[in-house]
């Protein structure tokens, strides 16, 4: 989708492509994440073969068109790897736990995870649960083929009208689906209507901003916003605006307020900080910070090149310096980067 053909945003502190072609990347260094860590120590369909039919843009694949389905993430196997560090990342800043909601265990009968991706936490979660029936939605499937006998996978754009039957799932579980959703409030009555009475939505998403203990300004240390880093933080901004898919949900709190809008009660909620990088002392942190170094550097180009160049209309050579100049930073020693993610449940009345 090219920016010119969508509205301008409004986004104030955006500095053009040119700026960084101007300055010397301090860093320039694209080697894996891996040494950074050491370093710094809903239409649905049955899975078919023309979805398969992925489309390439800068030699990254992304998902096949299912109506006006749009991801902003590539579907290969470099970005499926960073997919799959980000779920243990997730399993570690929750303990090994797969969930918050106070969920009676022993009276489920079907659970349906929305925007499943590598399909892992509804694996894990149908191993835990052998008597539960788990179907993980996505619009693309890059789903593994063998799976629990208990899950399933289904191809579904949750932005069209949920196809289940009112009072179908005893829990949803969502994901990181900031950028993709054009309607927040129509996606949780959709969740809402297909849930059974008594049962619960939790929602995890990540900030889309920067903060840094070191280098963050005001009282939340959040990165200076003509850094790099902070920069990114604007173009995600003005990426939502363009495409009417917010990447701010962390921070408007949307899932607390349209949650409670919608009819969810007894909503609860937990907050986290993700480190990138080895930095902290502690070691549970530390264990999180290297997966999320390795998640995030892993494949850095892959989580910026579309929105650069397909949405804010960048040319490649620009969007990769940028990304140059992202990822020098993100590894400067003492900078100690971090980001947030808040997970949120709530009951529909019995």
């Amino acid at each position: 989708m090219s920016g010119s053909e969508e509205t301008k945003p409004t986004t104030t502190g955006l500095l053009p492509a040119s700026h960084w072609k101007s300055l010397n990347v301090e860093e320039d260094d694209h080697s894996d994440a891996s040494s950074f860590a050491s370093s710094n120590a809903s239409s649905t369909t049955s899975l078919r073969d023309s979805i398969l039919e992925y489309r390439k843009i800068l030699g990254r694949t992304y998902h096949h068109e299912l109506g006006d389905a749009e991801n902003w993430t590539p579907n290969d196997d470099k970005h499926t790897e960073s997919m799959e560090l980000v779920h243990y990342l997730t399993l570690v800043a929750m303990k090994n736990k797969l969930f918050h909601a106070p969920l009676n265990t022993d009276k489920l009968k079907k659970v349906l995870d929305v925007g499943t991706g590598t399909g892992h936490w509804a694996i894990d979660f149908g191993d835990q649960y052998p008597n539960v029936e788990v179907t993980g939605t996505d619009i693309t499937p890059i789903q593994p083929a063998w799976t629990p006998p208990n899950v399933s996978w289904e191809i579904d754009d949750a932005n069209q009208d949920w196809t289940w039957p009112e009072n179908t799932f005893d829990f949803i579980h969502v994901r990181y689906l900031m950028g993709c959703i054009r309607n927040w409030k129509k996606f949780y009555q959709d969740a809402f209507r297909c849930l059974k009475p008594g049962g619960w939505l939790e929602h995890h998403e990540s900030s889309s901003s920067w903060y840094s203990d070191t280098e963050g300004v005001g009282p939340d240390h959040t990165v200076a916003e003509d850094s790099p880093v902070g920069q990114t933080v604007k173009i995600f901004q003005s990426s939502g605006e363009r495409i009417g898919r917010t990447f701010r949900v962390f921070e408007d709190e949307l899932q607390q307020k349209l949650m409670k809008e919608v009819g969810f009660v007894d909503i609860g909620f937990k907050n986290y900080d993700v480190p990138i990088g080895s930095w902290p002392e502690d070691p549970e942190q530390k264990q999180l910070g290297i997966l999320g170094g390795e998640a995030l550097l892993g494949d850095l180009e892959g989580y910026m090149l579309y929105v650069l160049t397909k949405v804010e209309g960048w040319s490649e050579d620009e969007a990769r310096t940028f990304t140059a100049h992202v990822r020098a930073q993100l590894r400067k020693p003492g900078f100690n980067p971090y980001f947030k993610r808040r997970a949120v449940w709530g009951r529909k009345p019995e």
